[in-house]
C-alpha cells in the first residue's frame, strides 16, 4: 500500500516508544557430539558447525511484545518468545520472503514438516548449521546442510512462519480458519499477478547479510520436499521502515523517507492495540500472533525520475530532504493535513483519516532486473502486520486507491495474506502447535 504501499505515514503511526526489553542470552540450542547418521535423510540437532560463528554474537532479547536493538550486526536474535521475532524485532537489512503450496494430504506428515523447520530454523537462528551440518556424515548421503552460511555470523537472522487461507482448506482446519483471515478484495488499480500470489504457508526470512537469509529459505524449502514447493519468492533490500524511530529513518526507492511513525517495536501499547492479536479477538489459537499482508508494488521508475521535485513532494506530502510535512521543519513534526493537497499520499495514510487506522510496516526495496523494455523492474515489497486487516490495511488501501496521487507511479503486482500464529515458547514447542493440537 504506499502507507502501505511506498508509504511513510503508516508512517503516520505512533512514535511514542515503551520500555525497552532486558538484554539476555540466546535460548541454548542443544549440540551433541559429532556423530554418523544412521538414516540417509534429515538428520534431528547435529553438529553445530556454525556455533564457532555465533562466538562472541550478543544476543538480542525479546521480551514478550517488545524487542531491543541488538549490539551488533552479527548478533543473534532469541527465537523463543511469546511472539515471533521478525514483527516487532528491530529491521534487518536483508530479505528472503517464500511462499508455499503444500503437497501433502497427510496431516501427520505435515505436523511432522512443522516440527522438523521448527527444530532448523531454532539452530539457523542461532548460528547453527541445519542437522549434522554440511559436511562430515555418511559420504554416500546428502549432507543436512548446504553449507554456504558456514563461517558466517547469525546477522540477526529471524524466521517468521504464517498460514494462508487456501491451507484452512486442508487437513480437517476448516473450522478453525479465523474470520479475519479473508480473501483480500480486488482494489482498483490492482494488476496482480497469480504467479506472484497467495500461498498456503509463508516464511519470511530477514538478516544482515542476505546469505544468511538465502541460506535459511533454502533449508527449509529442502527439508520440506515433498511436502511443500515454493509457489513463488521475494529478495528484498534497503529496508523501507523502521521498529526502532531513534534510528535514522530509511528511504525508498523514489528517495524520500519511509515509515516517519511507524509503530515502535519497544511500544507495548501500540503493539497490543494495533498489531497482536487477543483471547478476546478468536480463534483462541491465533492469541500472541498478528496477520501479515504481504503486496509486491512495482514503481514506474523512469516516469517519477522525470518528475519535478515540487511534484514529487506535492504526490508525498513531504519535502524530500528532511522529510518534514508540508508547513513544517521537521520529520517528527505534527503533520497538518489540511496544508496538504487533497490526494497526497500522507494525507489519505494519516490515521486522521482512517478512522485511527495503524499497522506496522516491515517493507523493503527490490530490483529484479528489467522487463524486456528497458525499463527497471522495481518497487517495494510492502510486509504490514496488524491485528486486524478489516481495521488495518483493507480501509487504508481502500482510501489510498481511490485516490492518492502515487498511483500514477505504482502499480500493485502481487498479493497474499497469511495468519501469523503466536511465537514457539520453548524448545517442546513448534511453529503451529496451537493451530494443530488445539490447546493454547
Amino acid at each position: 500500500m504506499a502507507e502501505q504501499p511506498v508509504a511513510q505515514d503508516q508512517q503516520e503511526q505512533s512514535d511514542q516508544p515503551g520500555q525497552p526489553a532486558v538484554a539476555a542470552e540466546a535460548p541454548a540450542v542443544d549440540s551433541p557430539a559429532p556423530s554418523r547418521r544412521s538414516l540417509l535423510g534429515w538428520g534431528g540437532a547435529g553438529l553445530a558447525l556454525g556455533a564457532a560463528a555465533a562466538g562472541g554474537a550478543v544476543a538480542m532479547a525479546r521480551s514478550g511484545d517488545s524487542a531491543e536493538p541488538a549490539a551488533e550486526s552479527g548478533a543473534a536474535v532469541a527465537f523463543h518468545g511469546a511472539h515471533q521475532a521478525g514483527i516487532a524485532t528491530p529491521v534487518q537489512d536483508r530479505l528472503h520472503f517464500a511462499a508455499f503450496d503444500v503437497k501433502t494430504d497427510d496431516r501427520a506428515a505435515f505436523v511432522q514438516l512443522l516440527k522438523d523447520w521448527t527444530t532448523a530454523a531454532a539452530r539457523m537462528t542461532a548460528g547453527h548449521a541445519v542437522g549434522e551440518g554440511a559436511y562430515g556424515g555418511l559420504p554416500e548421503a546428502p549432507p543436512d546442510d548446504t553449507g554456504e552460511a558456514l563461517g558466517l555470523k547469525p546477522s540477526r537472522l529471524t524466521l517468521t512462519i504464517g498460514f494462508g487461507p487456501s491451507l484452512f482448506d486442508r487437513f480437517g482446519l476448516r473450522e478453525q480458519r479465523p474470520e479475519a483471515l479473508l480473501d483480500l478484495p480486488k482494489f482498483p488499480g490492482d494488476n496482480l499477478d497469480k504467479a506472484r500470489s497467495d500461498g498456503d504457508l509463508c516464511i519470511q526470512a530477514c538478516a544482515d547479510d542476505p546469505q544468511v537469509a538465502v541460506h535459511a529459505i533454502r533449508n527449509l524449502a529442502r527439508i520440506g520436499f515433498g511436502k511443500v514447493a515454493v509457489r513463488w519468492s521475494q529478495l528484498g533490500f534497503g529496508k523501507t521502515s523502521s521498529t526502532t524511530p531513534e534510528e535514522q529513518t530509511p528511504r525508498n526507492l523514489m528517495g524520500f523517507k519511509d515509515g516517519t511513525r511507524n509503530i515502535a517495536g519497544t511500544d507495548t501499547a501500540e503493539l497490543a492495540k494495533h498489531v497482536w492479536v487477543s483471547a478476546s479477538d478468536g480463534p483462541e489459537w491465533m492469541a500472541g500472533g498478528s496477520y501479515l499482508v504481504a503486496r509486491r508494488i512495482r514503481m514506474n521508475i523512469e516516469t517519477w525520475d522525470r518528475t519535478s521535485l515540487q511534484e514529487q513532494e506535492d504526490v508525498f506530502g513531504r519535502d524530500k530532504g528532511e522529510g518534514a510535512p508540508v508547513g513544517k521543519a521537521k520529520e517528527h513534526d505534527e503533520p497538518f493535513l489540511k496544508a496538504m493537497k487533497p490526494d497526497a499520499h500522507v494525507r489519505l495514510a494519516h490515521p486522521d483519516s482512517n478512522n485511527g487506522a495503524k499497522i506496522l510496516r516491515r517493507g523493503y526495496s527490490f530490483t529484479d532486473g528489467t522487463d524486456g523494455l528497458g525499463r527497471l523492474d522495481a518497487g517495494l515489497f510492502f510486509l504490514a502486520y496488524q491485528r486486524d486487516v478489516r481495521k488495518g490495511f483493507i480501509p487504508v488501501q481502500q482510501s489510498l486507491a481511490r485516490a492518492d496521487a502515487l498511483n500514477e507511479y505504482i502499480q500493485h503486482v502481487g498479493s497474499a495474506i497469511f495468519a501469523i500464529p503466536p511465537g514457539v515458547r520453548d524448545q517442546d514447542d513448534w511453529w503451529g502447535r496451537t493451530l494443530f493440537s488445539g490447546k493454547a
